[in-house]
């Protein structure tokens, strides 16, 4: 069993900085691929990037690419998102999930365990 905890969220004006993490419990997490997804409201959840089990494999949604960063640190149980010149429209919740599978994945339904969330506010 995974547990997920995100963190980070916050407000942050348009163009400006933040970096979420991840936090897992679960001796098993550093062999599970990785993904965040964010849900504005009213809108369907997006893929945002995901991450292969070591590190070496990301992906990334065309509107974050460059401006989006994952990584983990297996050490720690922990995966960051670093999230630079944001926009009005990255205003979301964003979830952290994690994959048995070990590959990087956009699937949703590849997915085992899923975070609460963490908000993120941009304003313009």
């Amino acid at each position: 069993q995974v547990q997920l905890a995100e963190s980070g969220g916050g407000l942050v004006q348009a163009g400006g900085s933040l970096r979420l993490s991840c936090a897992a419990s679960g001796r098993t997490f550093s062999s599970y691929g990785t993904g965040w997804f964010r849900q504005a409201a009213g809108k369907e959840r997006e893929f945002v990037p995901a991450i292969n089990w070591s590190g070496d494999t990301t992906y990334y949604v065309g509107s974050v690419k460059g401006r989006f960063t994952i990584s983990r640190d297996n050490a720690k149980k922990t995966v960051y998102l670093q999230m630079n010149s944001l926009k009005p429209e990255d205003t979301a919740r964003y979830y952290c999930a994690a994959a048995k599978t070990a590959r990087a994945t956009s699937r949703a339904s590849e997915y085992d365990y899923w975070g609460q969330g963490t908000q993120v506010t941009v304003s313009s």
